[in-house]
């Protein structure tokens, strides 16, 4: 999962600095966070995110127990960029009777781990958005949630929904069966 919030955006060729540090697991020790800070370089504060880390053993294809010896490798920090310690968890509410973009996985999709890469949800979820939305004011926060896998040569589709300010895209399989993701921008 990721939490975005963009305070004000880097411009093209900009330098800028990334500070981040893992924080100490929660138990039961499937998930731990590393929360980032985006500098430019005046040492303005440009943006602030954390991510939800899990352990996943690929041989088993399943999400392990997270061992406290690799924790400790990374010094974790009990430092929060957000108030809350942990992201809260995303539900599914978009009303699924017609998707905003139907698509098939492409290689250039897929990550090292053979599924879609956690940052193309984020391109889908645009791609989703009516263009009245996508041409307008920039969203400066960002959730995402992953729920299941995409792999190569999947069908997927998505829907939209707007309520409250939120946009709200899911991800779903080409038979709405499977939940793969949702993003909110807003």
């Amino acid at each position: 999962d990721w939490k975005l919030h963009i305070i004000k955006r880097a411009k093209y060729a900009d330098n800028i600095i990334i500070k981040t540090w893992g924080k100490p697991f929660i138990k039961p020790r499937f998930y731990t966070y590393r929360d980032f800070e985006v500098y430019d370089e005046n040492n303005d504060l440009l943006a602030i995110a954390s991510s939800k880390w899990v352990y996943f053993d690929l041989e088993k294809n399943k999400i392990s127990r997270i061992e406290l010896d690799m924790i400790e490798k990374y010094q974790p920090e009990d430092i929060n960029v957000f108030e809350e310690q942990e992201i809260e968890k995303l539900n599914s509410t978009v009303n699924c009777e017609n998707a905003n973009l139907i698509y098939t996985i492409k290689r250039a999709d897929i990550d090292v781990n053979k599924h879609v890469h956690n940052l193309n949800y984020l391109s889908l979820a645009y791609e989703a958005l009516p263009e009245d939305v996508y041409e307008g004011n920039e969203l400066p926060n960002v959730r995402i949630t992953y729920k299941h896998q995409i792999k190569l040569g999947e069908t997927i589709k998505c829907f939209y929904s707007h309520e409250n300010g939120i946009h709200t895209i899911e991800i779903k399989s080409e038979d709405n069966k499977t939940l793969h993701s949702i993003i909110q921008l807003y």
